[in-house]
C-alpha cells in the first residue's frame, strides 16, 4: 500500500473493558457448559485456575509490550516470520467466519422461540444472512461509531447473567435445585462430561482481540493490562454464577443449546403478565447480545487480516481500506460472502437449528484454537530473544513462571483440540476433522499465492 493509513486513537479503557468482556462473555457457551451438568461448576473453577488466569497475564503482558495493529499477526510474525503470521491469521479470520453464522443460528432460534414458534429452518437461515451483511456494515465505518455495538453488548451481557443470577436464588428458594451442587454431583465423569470441556475453553478465549486495534488506542501500555484485569474477574464470576444459575433451573439432560437460555428465564420470571414482558425485554437484549458477538469478533479479526494483506502475506483484496477511516473493507466483505455459503451450505444439511449451531461451532473451534498455540510459542520465543524489550507489564515470578504459564495454556489448548476432533465413545468426528485439513490447505494455498504476487 502506498498510502499510510491514519487511525483515529478512540479506544478508551473503558471501550476495551467492554470490549473484551463483549467478546468473551457468551450466553451459548453457558448453555453449553451447563450441559456437561452440575461437573461444570468444577470444570469451570478448575480451568479457570490452570488456564483462564495464565492466559490473561500472557495477553496483558503481550498487549501493553507489543501494541501494533494487527495484534495476534504481528505477534507471531515478529517472532516466527511473516508466513506463520498469515496461517495464524488466516486460522482466525476463517473461524469468525464460520463461527459468525454459528452464532447469527442461534439469535434466530431464539427470535423464533420467542416470536414465531412455526418459523421454518430456511427462514432462519435468511435471518442468519442478513444480520452477516450488518455485521459487515458496521465493520466498515469507523471504531468511533462501531465500538458501542460491543460496549452495548457487554453492558446487557452483564444485565442479563445477574438477572439469571438473582432469579436462580428465588427459584432455589421456592424449589430447590434442579441439579443439586454437592461433592459428589460437582465431581466429574470423564466419560460424560469430557465431550464439553473444550466449549468451557472455548469460552475463555479473546483477551488479545482488542490488541488488533491497538494503533486505535490511546494508551495500550497502561490500559490493556488493566482492561484484561477487570475484564477478566466480572468474566469469570458471571461465568460460574450463571452456569450454577442455569443448572438451579432445568436438569442437564434437557438443556437445549439454543433454547435453553430462553428457557431458563421463562421458568424463573414468566409465571405473571409482567414475568412475560421481563422476559421479552432481557430475551430481545440476548438476541442484540448475539449480534454483538458477532460484531466483536469481526472488528479484531478483519484488522489482523488487513494488516497481514498491507504486508502481503494474505491477498491484497484482504488489504483494501477505507482511505479516510481506516476500516478493513476487503476483510470485512469477503467475510460476508464466506458467512452467506457457509450458512447456505450447512443450513440445507443440518436437521435442526441446534445440530446446524453445534456443527458449525465445532468445525470453527478447532480453527480458532490453533493460532493460540502459535502464540504461547510466541510469548515464550520473544521473552528469550527480546528479554530488554520495555515491558510495562510483566508477569512477575521471571521466566520459570512465565513458562508453567505457557506450557500450562499449551496442553489445555492441545487437549480441547483433540477432544473436538475425538469424542470418546463416538470416535473421530471425521467431518470436523476433513474441514480442518481442508481450511489449512487452502490457507497454505492463500497464502503461497500471496506471496508470489508480492514477488512479482
Amino acid at each position: 500500500m502506498s498510502e499510510q493509513i491514519v487511525h483515529t486513537r478512540t479506544l478508551r479503557q473503558r471501550d476495551m473493558v467492554l470490549f473484551t468482556v463483549s467478546a468473551i462473555l457468551l450466553l451459548d457457551t453457558l448453555t453449553a457448559a451447563a450441559s456437561v451438568g452440575a461437573p461444570s461448576v468444577f470444570w469451570w473453577l478448575l480451568l479457570g485456575l490452570v488456564f483462564f488466569v495464565p492466559f490473561a497475564l500472557i495477553c496483558a503482558e503481550m498487549g501493553c509490550a507489543y501494541p501494533e495493529q494487527g495484534g495476534i499477526y504481528a505477534w507471531i510474525r515478529d517472532a516466527y516470520g511473516g508466513r506463520w503470521g498469515a496461517r495464524a491469521t488466516w486460522c482466525y479470520w476463517v473461524n469468525t467466519a464460520v463461527w459468525m453464522p454459528a452464532i447469527f443460528i442461534l439469535f434466530a432460534g431464539v427470535f423464533k422461540q420467542m416470536f414465531f414458534p412455526e418459523l421454518s429452518l430456511g427462514w432462519q437461515i435468511a435471518i442468519g444472512i442478513a444480520l452477516t451483511w450488518l455485521a459487515v456494515v458496521v465493520n466498515v465505518v469507523t471504531l468511533e461509531v462501531g465500538k458501542w455495538i460491543p460496549n452495548l453488548g457487554a453492558i446487557l451481557k452483564v444485565l442479563i447473567f445477574i438477572a439469571i443470577i438473582v432469579g436462580a436464588i428465588i427459584h432455589v428458594g421456592n424449589h430447590g435445585m434442579a441439579n443439586p451442587l454437592t461433592l459428589a454431583t460437582l465431581t466429574p465423569d470423564w466419560s460424560n462430561s469430557i465431550h464439553y470441556i473444550p466449549a468451557i475453553i472455548y469460552g475463555m478465549l479473546g483477551f488479545e482481540l482488542v490488541s488488533a486495534g491497538s494503533e486505535e488506542m490511546r494508551d495500550p501500555a497502561r490500559d490493556v493490562p488493566r482492561s484484561i484485569l477487570i475484564s477478566g474477574v466480572i468474566i469469570l464470576v458471571l461465568y460460574v454464577c450463571g452456569t450454577m444459575a442455569v443448572l438451579a433451573a432445568i436438569p442437564a439432560a434437557d438443556i437445549n443449546l439454543v433454547e435453553g437460555l430462553i428457557d431458563t428465564l421463562q421458568l424463573f420470571f414468566g409465571g405473571s403478565a409482567a414475568g412475560a414482558i421481563f422476559v421479552t425485554v432481557l430475551g430481545i437484549g440476548a438476541l442484540y447480545t448475539f449480534f454483538s458477538n458477532g460484531v466483536t469478533w469481526a472488528l479484531g479479526c478483519n484488522r489482523a487480516a488487513a494488516e497481514a494483506a498491507m504486508e502481503g502475506e494474505l491477498p491484497r483484496i484482504f488489504a483494501f481500506e477505507n482511505k479516510s477511516l481506516g476500516t478493513p473493507i476487503g476483510a470485512a466483505v469477503l467475510m460476508g460472502f464466506v458467512s452467506t455459503v457457509v450458512l447456505l451450505m450447512y443450513g440445507f444439511l443440518a436437521l435442526s437449528n441446534e445440530d446446524l449451531f453445534w456443527s458449525l461451532f465445532t468445525f470453527s473451534a478447532v480453527i480458532f484454537l490453533l493460532p493460540y498455540l502459535g502464540m504461547l510459542l510466541t510469548f515464550l520465543k520473544l521473552r528469550r530473544t527480546d528479554p530488554n524489550r520495555h515491558r510495562p507489564y510483566r508477569i512477575p515470578g521471571g521466566m520459570p513462571l512465565a513458562r508453567l504459564c505457557a506450557w500450562a495454556c499449551f496442553l489445555v489448548l492441545a487437549v480441547s483440540i483433540v477432544l473436538f476432533v475425538y469424542t470418546p465413545a463416538e470416535g473421530v468426528q471425521w467431518p470436523v476433522l476433513i474441514g480442518v485439513i481442508v481450511t489449512l490447505l487452502l490457507g497454505e494455498g492463500v497464502i503461497r499465492s500471496a506471496e508470489k504476487h508480492r514477488g512479482r
